[in-house]
């Protein structure tokens, strides 16, 4: 009969206290919030535990302009560091803007320009991973828009 190793409690390197792994989406799902806030596309979870030792999770996000794209990556590190207390500790490309990575250790966040996401194509390289639901947020109607005719009787 063999021994498992003991358990050790996992220091993050954020907080340098213990800490649980992440168990669940949470971190990821906060992220791709607050990159649909800003109008990120395209916005995919991948549960990467089981494949890859790198993360947990992957988010993969589309801007359309290297603008938006770094307006996505302040989201995501406002959001991430108010809510959960958590800060990256790497990130790529900021200042390019075409293809940002954010490293919190157990998420790896990867906003795109569209042709870098196309050519890179993380979606199957990493297609044996588990896709987590994410429902972005509806567009909004502008405040002076009417419902179309069919909409407003089906209201009734």
């Amino acid at each position: 009969m063999t021994e498992s190793p003991p358990v050790v409690p996992l220091i993050s390197p954020n907080t340098m206290e213990p800490s649980q792994p992440l168990a669940d989406a949470t971190l990821a799902l906060a992220a791709a919030e607050a990159a649909d806030d800003r109008k990120g596309a395209d916005i995919v979870i991948l549960r990467v535990t089981e494949v890859s030792y790198l993360a947990d999770y992957f988010l993969l996000v589309t801007g359309f302009s290297p603008v938006q794209v770094k307006a996505i990556a302040r989201s995501i590190e406002a959001k991430l560091s108010v809510d959960h207390h958590r800060h990256p500790k790497r990130m790529e490309g900021q200042q390019e803007g075409r293809w940002v990575l954010q490293d919190y250790g157990d998420l790896i966040v990867h906003i795109f320009m569209p042709q870098e996401r196309e050519f890179y194509n993380l979606e199957a390289f990493w297609g044996h991973a588990d896709q987590v639901p994410f429902i972005p947020s509806a567009p909004a109607l502008p405040s002076d828009a009417a419902p179309a005719a069919g909409v407003a009787a089906d209201l009734c």
